[in-house]
């Protein structure tokens, strides 16, 4: 058979050689394509994911705080338009640095304009149906006392926000759970807080105060009087009564947990505002960054905590196995009804886990120290400013008890020093300000409120509104709560809630009624007391609303 004939072509090239490629080229064509195809359906899905994200951050920042204000708008409520990306943050951190700038000369207890201040200008600019920017999440501000009933007891569907990653190294636990984790750690550790458990740290409550009042008349010793400033010496109170009845033999470990936890609270202060602007949360978390380094500190604080109360539950657990575990301290009766909870369901799902635990170990500490230490604080304060409620309180002290050591059981008597607390917590609430937050959209009133939106309950204003409270709003008058808390005001709806109300009040309350009472009865026993010349009325907020400049007294012995 014949071979085919080959031609040249110009360059010298075989028409073989040629068509040789042209055959491959045309093998390979559908290949090529379907790189080709690839590689755009690729550049298509990058582009098309490029663009959702653009348009999820433009709707982040712009589309979705503009839409939410129109609909609030819509809905009566009133405030600033809202700024790109800050919102009102950078005027609220403004405002909040000047009124720390400027005590309240004359002294009144008027005194929303320094613990939220931001909030009082709104609302005396906008009215009661107003709403702040945090960054691109608007809160509205709810003070009619039957829509905080509403809130309160609809605590499922009005749920606490969502915390930043910084926050929850410092406030966790009980306070911040909801749904079925709530429920469960609540119910586990509700035993812990029965009145007949809290009577029995009745002695160590006692001797922390006792410590107190000789440390005050050895400053006093052969003088008339001393000038001091009582506010270091009542956190020192606290914190001590708080790691004896907490930690009990853990003592000392127990004061190291607490100066820990208030570094915390000082560290998370500083970054508060930069919580609400867009992208802020991510770069401190991929960035370690934050004013101050502040974030890093707040880490490795809270790695220590972790491992102190680990160490002291993991020998509470030892000994409960062998039978030696003490349950006359909170920790001790956590760690027993936890143990009773998982052995009568057998499954330790329907307990607490070792995380729990040391969580609530921690809210212990910063309820039960902050708390109690600005109700005695203020309350002594207010009894400087009123003297006659001061002898009051004194007089029916040594009626009941005279000098002698107050019983448990006869606590409920002392009923001058019971309507002083519940008006020095109504002018002084340890929290300013409690926020919930929308997850669907839903009827408050005859308001409907879209999802995404925070709702803001300014307790210091509604605590002195004179449309609940009459016209001495602002002036302390202890009869008023002679007929008890729910006669107290001018409406029978929640406009007193210093511990929250509802399913969801706190679960200490009644601990910490009960160190106040009996340190101010030991105090009034033993001392007078009245406002010293240096003192300079300057409440400010922390984690609770404390005394800016300290609490200075002229004490004198009785």
């Amino acid at each position: 058979m014949n071979s085919p004939v080959e031609y040249k072509t110009g360059n010298g090239v075989s028409t073989h050689h040629l068509f040789s490629h042209i055959s491959l080229f045309s093998s390979l064509a559908p290949f090529l394509k379907m790189e080709i195809s690839v590689t755009s359906i690729v550049f298509s899905f990058v582009f098309a994911a490029l663009l959702a994200s653009v348009w999820s951050f433009l709707d982040w920042i712009w589309l979705k705080p503009k839409k939410l204000e129109m609909l609030l708008r819509q809905e009566g409520f009133s405030g600033n338009s809202y700024k790109l990306l800050h919102g009102d943050t950078k005027e609220m951190f403004m405002v909040s640095e000047q009124a720390k700038i400027r005590p309240i000369n004359p002294i009144s207890h008027d005194i929303a304009q320094r613990i939220l201040p931001f909030h009082h200008r709104i609302i005396t600019n906008y009215g009661k149906n107003s709403f702040i920017w945090l960054g691109p999440t608007p809160s509205i501000n709810i003070t009619d006392p039957k829509l905080i009933r509403e809130i309160m007891l609809r605590y499922e569907i009005f749920q606490k926000p969502k915390r930043s990653p910084l926050g929850k190294l410092v406030f966790n636990g009980m306070l911040m759970y909801e749904g079925e984790q709530w429920f469960r750690v609540r119910k586990t550790a509700n035993p812990a807080f029965h009145l007949d458990k809290l009577k029995n740290m009745l002695p160590k409550i006692y001797l922390s105060c006792n410590e107190m009042i000789r440390k005050w008349k050895s400053s006093i010793a052969n003088e008339e009087s001393c000038e001091l400033d009582v506010w270091p010496d009542i956190k020192t109170l606290t914190a001590d009564v708080i790691s004896q009845t907490a930690f009990g033999s853990s003592f000392e470990d127990g004061r190291k947990i607490f100066k820990l936890l208030t570094e915390q609270i000082s560290l998370l202060n500083q970054v508060f505002y930069f919580f609400h602007i867009p992208g802020w949360r991510l770069i401190c978390l991929f960035s370690g960054f934050c004013p101050l380094k502040a974030n890093r500190k707040l880490k490795s604080n809270n790695i220590d905590i972790i491992e102190l109360i680990k160490g002291i539950i993991n020998k509470r657990e030892e000994a409960l196995k062998v039978g030696e575990a003490s349950s006359d301290d909170l920790l001790g009766l956590l760690v027993e009804s936890n143990h009773r909870e998982i052995q009568e369901h057998g499954n330790k799902e329907t307990g607490m886990s070792i995380e729990e635990v040391i969580e609530e170990c921690k809210l212990f500490y910063l309820a039960g120290q902050e708390t109690t230490a600005s109700l005695i604080v203020w309350t002594m304060i207010l009894l400087c400013m009123h003297q006659n409620w001061q002898e009051r309180a004194r007089e029916e002290v040594f009626q009941v008890f005279g000098n002698k050591e107050p019983p448990f059981d006869e606590l409920n008597r002392l009923k001058e020093v019971n309507k002083i607390l519940h008006e020095a917590l109504r002018l002084y609430p340890p929290a300013a300000l409690f926020t919930r937050a929308t997850m669907m959209e839903l009827k408050l009133g005859e308001m409907k409120i879209p999802p995404g939106v925070l709702i803001a309950l300014p307790i210091i204003l509604v605590h002195q509104d004179e449309e609940y409270w009459g016209a001495d709003a602002k002036e302390f008058n202890p009869d008023r709560f002679s007929q008890g808390v729910s006669k107290a005001s001018k409406n029978d709806q929640v406009s007193f809630f210093p511990f929250g109300w509802g399913p969801r009040i706190c679960i200490g309350q009644n601990f910490a009624l009960l160190e106040a009472k009996l340190a101010l009865t030991k105090i009034v026993q033993n001392l007078s007391f009245q406002l010293s010349p240096t003192y300079v009325h300057a409440p400010a907020r922390a984690a609770t609303i404390q005394p800016q400049h300290g609490a200075h007294m002229i004490l004198r012995k009785i």
